[in-house]
C-alpha cells in the first residue's frame, strides 16, 4: 500500500473537501483519505501508481502539489456510529433553527433572520453530505448535492430580489426583540453544535469541516444580533438589510461550492 501526500492550496473550506472526496472515491485505487483542511493537506493510502490520483485531483484547478509517495499502512477508521450520532444531533439542531428563523423573520419583517435561517439550511445540507460521508455512495452524495444546491440558490436569489425591494420601497421597521431573541438562540444552538463536535476529538476530516462551518456560523449569529442592536437605536431598517445582504451572499457561494460538487 502506498500514501501520497499532497498540497492543497485551493481548499480552505469544507466544499472543496468535499469535491475532492467525490472525485476520488469512485477510483478503485484509493483505499482511504485523510484530510487536513487547516494545514491544506491530503494523504491519500492508495494501490497502483498515483498518476490517475494526481490527475483527477488537477481537473479542480484547487492548485495542488503532489509532495511525496511513498509505502505504509492504511490507518483504522474511527468509530463511524459515534460520528453519525454527533452529525444527527447538529443536523437536526440547524434544520430546526431553519424553520424557526424562516418563520420568525418573515413575521418579525427581518431580512437578517431570513438570511440566517438559510444559512443554517446550507450547513444542514454540509452536515447531510458528511453523514453521507460516513459509508455512503458517491453517487447519493452528488444526487443531494445538486438539488440542494439548485434549492439554496433559488432561495439566496429571491433573498436578495426581497433586500433591494425593501432598499427602495417604504416597508416597516423589523422588530428588533424577535431578532435578539431568535438569533441569540440560533447562537445557543450553534455553541451546543460546537460542543458537540469538538467533544467527539475527531481527526475525521469531515468532523473537522463541521467545525470550521459552525464556528462561521457564530460569527454570523453575533452580526444579527448586532444589526437588531443597531435597527433599535437607530430606529432604521438598514442594518437588517444589509446584514441580510451579506448573509445571501455566503449563502449563495456556498450554493455555488456545492453545485461543483455535483458534477
Amino acid at each position: 500500500m502506498k500514501k501520497s501526500t499532497f498540497l492543497i492550496n485551493k481548499m480552505d473550506c469544507p466544499s472543496e473537501e468535499q469535491m475532492i472526496r467525490m472525485k476520488l472515491e469512485s477510483n478503485s485505487q484509493v483505499k482511504y483519505l485523510d484530510f487536513d483542511i487547516p494545514k491544506r493537506k491530503l494523504e491519500v493510502y492508495h494501490s497502483g501508481p498515483v498518476d490517475d490520483i494526481y490527475s483527477s485531483i488537477s481537473d479542480l484547478n484547487f492548485g495542488e502539489k503532489l509532495i511525496e509517495t511513498r509505502e505504509a499502512q492504511v490507518p483504522v477508521k474511527e468509530d463511524e456510529n459515534k460520528q453519525k450520532i454527533i452529525l444527527w444531533w447538529v443536523l437536526g439542531i440547524n434544520f430546526g433553527f431553519f424553520i424557526i428563523e424562516m418563520t420568525t423573520g418573515w413575521i418579525s419583517s427581518s431580512m437578517g433572520l431570513v438570511a440566517d435561517s438559510l444559512d443554517m439550511l446550507a450547513d444542514s445540507i454540509v452536515y447531510a453530505l458528511s453523514l453521507f460521508a460516513v459509508g455512503g455512495a458517491v453517487a447519493r452524495k452528488k444526487k443531494v448535492a445538486r438539488f440542494s444546491g439548485y434549492f439554496q440558490m433559488a432561495l439566496a436569489f429571491f433573498g436578495f430580489i426581497e433586500v433591494l425591494r425593501r432598499f427602495f420601497v417604504e416597508s416597516e421597521l423589523p422588530l428588533y426583540q424577535w431578532m435578539l431573541i431568535i438569533s441569540s438562540l440560533a447562537l445557543a444552538g450553534n455553541l451546543i453544535s460546537l460542543w458537540l463536535i469538538t467533544r467527539a476529538k475527531s481527526n475525521e476530516a469531515h468532523m473537522q469541516a463541521s467545525a470550521i462551518f459552525t464556528s462561521n456560523d457564530i460569527i454570523v449569529n453575533g452580526g444579527i444580533i448586532l444589526a437588531g442592536a443597531l435597527v433599535y437605536f437607530l430606529e432604521n431598517k438598514w442594518p437588517d438589510l444589509i446584514i441580510g445582504g451579506i448573509v445571501f451572499s455566503i449563502v449563495m457561494r456556498g450554493a455555488v461550492k456545492i453545485l461543483k460538487i455535483s458534477k
